[in-house]
């Protein structure tokens, strides 16, 4: 049976910083089709061990491929209020191991990940756990 991992708050669950989720009406309605797969929900900023809700963050000085080889850093925005610039860069790539090892543990080749998102995205910058899956041979794909 194959295994496709999917970013939680696509799927409905309440795990973006702010404390929502943005279920994909669209992707929800093929993956109710889609025949002999297991769905894995990840929230990459979760595993790496950030509360929901959690102060907003972006990648600084690069994508997700600049901060796995520390050229950039993943901080607090100014949305953060008093923690604003905080480094949390830490926790991003905490998370993103962890979505690897899930991946090899269950064998999945395929990765539907949050757009938009420092942890998941992949356009307009790669996030940190979608530089790290892709860099391990994966196939993802975003979906706002």
């Amino acid at each position: 049976m194959a295994c496709l991992m999917v970013s939680a708050c696509l799927l409905g669950i309440r795990c973006r910083y702010d404390g929502a989720s943005r279920p994909d009406r669209p992707l929800l309605e093929r993956l109710r089709c889609a025949r002999g797969c297991t769905l894995l929900p990840v929230c990459p900023e979760q595993l790496g061990g950030l509360p929901t809700p959690r102060p907003p963050a972006a990648i600084c000085g690069g994508d997700g491929f600049d901060v796995i080889e520390e050229r950039a850093r993943v901080l607090l925005t100014r949305d953060a209020g008093s923690e604003a610039g905080k480094d949390v860069t830490g926790y991003f790539l905490k998370g993103a191991d962890e979505c690897l090892r899930i991946a090899r543990m269950f064998n999945v080749t395929k990765c539907i990940l949050k757009a938009r998102s420092p942890s998941c995205g992949l356009y307009p910058l790669t996030g940190v756990t979608a530089a790290r899956l892709i860099t391990a041979g994966l196939h993802i794909s975003s979906a706002s």
